[in-house]
């Protein structure tokens, strides 16, 4: 069990017991092993401490003054149902420990026990806990399947230092950059390769959670404590404690949350919307955003002392625009991600390559990993031609000489009217589900197709 005393150290215990001899022997010895302990005489007492702190489990006797073991586990899982109960029990009592583990009780032990098989016991139990904050990370980090870092030109190899600069520090990051720049990969690169890469990694995207639930989505709720909160629930720093937590689009984090989230940065504590007891966590927070935070105070819907607070290290990625010379390794990984039904990934032809280095991507990455899903899609070939690309694209230079037109409206149109009638031919002729292979809308297809004199 020696391997737990470092993901279990920092756990909080609570210890209910009467007999005052028998209470001091238990605390100094679970005290001993690193954990923060503390002591009730009696059931209400227990009580009171769990009102205003928060505990990994709780150790208690099942006979106690003031309150049963009954009732004791019907008010633990009702105030702290995330506290897991062991109760200590004389001989006599052994029904009743049984009756409480049907309940919810999470193990009992038969008095007198060895010191050692409760340490075991406690272990085994916050192992299980951590194994479950670890779970939901996973299940998060699941839907949003980890990539690299694509990129060898200066800026990005100098983005991929600081990286690993910051990485095995636990400051707080702030990461800046246009939408579609990879600000997600960047805080997951850090995460990773950071001492708590094997702990909970939770992110939040604060844009796409309404205000009125965001506080209960950070902090966590009470059963209660709005209609609806039928049972306590935990907030996402909570789920966070001992990893990383990646805030995303702190900008959009509304004013009168942001005086509690610098709390949150500055006493590593939280509490929960209905409650009125505060519960530390053990966070690292990284937070991205695509907005002007310094133009955002100055404006007046930033506090200044939480942007200063959060910029301990500021780490700006690069748009797309200005580390062209990624182009072609970033299309050779996207191809490869959507080959399909190839056999092998399609490629660039050499015409088509600088058409897409003559183009500026305000979408930045996000938009070139599109344009390649739409030509993995839609090309008829294993190279791919400046016919095969976008419209938007063939309005550069080049698409005249390569197709042998007499004008670069005559070389758009029939790059349309090919890519329109393929998507046509793979969808069996259904305009829907053409018009959102080709990125455009229903209209936007029936009037091109129209013009075209495309007939299906």
């Amino acid at each position: 069990m020696q391997a737990l005393a470092t993901t279990t150290g920092r756990a909080r215990l609570l210890l209910a017991e009467d007999d005052e001899i028998m209470r001091i022997t238990l605390h100094d010895r679970l005290q001993k092993e690193g954990w923060q302990v503390d002591e009730a005489s009696n059931g209400r007492e227990a009580l009171d401490f769990l009102k205003n702190n928060s505990y990994h489990i709780l150790i208690s006797d099942i006979r106690m003054p003031q309150m049963d073991g009954n009732r004791l586990l019907a008010e633990v899982m009702q105030l702290a149902p995330e506290t897991d109960l062991i109760f200590m029990t004389a001989y006599g009592s052994v029904e009743d420990a049984v009756v409480c583990l049907k309940n919810g009780a999470a193990d009992y032990l038969l008095k007198p026990f060895d010191m050692d098989d409760l340490i075991i016991r406690v272990k085994r139990l916050l192992e299980v806990q951590a194994v479950k904050a670890r779970c939901v990370s996973l299940e998060d980090c699941c839907r949003h399947a980890r990539k690299p870092i694509i990129g060898s030109s200066q800026a990005m190899l100098g983005l991929l230092r600081l990286i690993s600069q910051v990485a095995v520090r636990d400051s707080t990051v702030l990461i800046n950059g246009e939408s579609g720049t990879g600000k997600e990969l960047v805080a997951a690169a850090i995460h990773h390769n950071s001492p708590r890469a094997n702990k909970p990694y939770i992110r939040v995207n604060c844009a796409a959670i309404p205000e009125g639930l965001m506080e209960s989505e950070l902090f966590g709720h009470e059963k209660g404590a709005f209609t609806g909160a039928d049972s306590s629930k935990k907030g996402r720093f909570e789920m966070a404690d001992t990893g990383t937590i990646l805030l995303d689009e702190i900008g959009e984090l509304p004013l009168h949350l942001q005086a509690k989230m610098l709390r949150v940065l500055q006493e590593r504590e939280v509490e929960r919307v209905g409650g009125n007891r505060t519960i530390k966590v053990d966070v690292r927070v990284l937070c991205a955003t695509a907005r002007d935070l310094a133009a955002a105070v100055e404006a007046g819907t930033f506090r200044e002392d939480l942007y200063y607070r959060l910029k301990v290290i500021p780490v700006q990625v690069p748009p797309l625009r200005e580390r062209k010379e990624d182009i072609p390794e970033l299309c050779t990984f996207f191809f490869k991600e959507f080959r399909g039904g190839h056999q092998e990934p399609l490629r660039l032809a050499p015409e088509a390559l600088d058409l897409l280095l003559a183009y500026d991507f305000p979408g930045n990455v996000r938009e070139l990993r599109n344009i390649i899903e739409r030509i993995s899609v839609l090309a008829n070939g294993p190279v791919v031609q400046p016919w095969d690309l976008p419209a938007d694209l063939t309005g550069q230079a080049g698409v005249v000489a390569a197709h042998g037109c007499t004008s670069l409206a005559e070389a758009v149109s029939r790059a349309e009217k090919k890519c329109i009638t393929m998507a046509l031919g793979k969808t069996n002729g259904k305009k829907a589900e053409a018009a959102q292979l080709l990125g455009i809308s229903r209209k936007s297809l029936w009037e091109k197709m129209k013009a075209l004199q495309i007939e299906v």
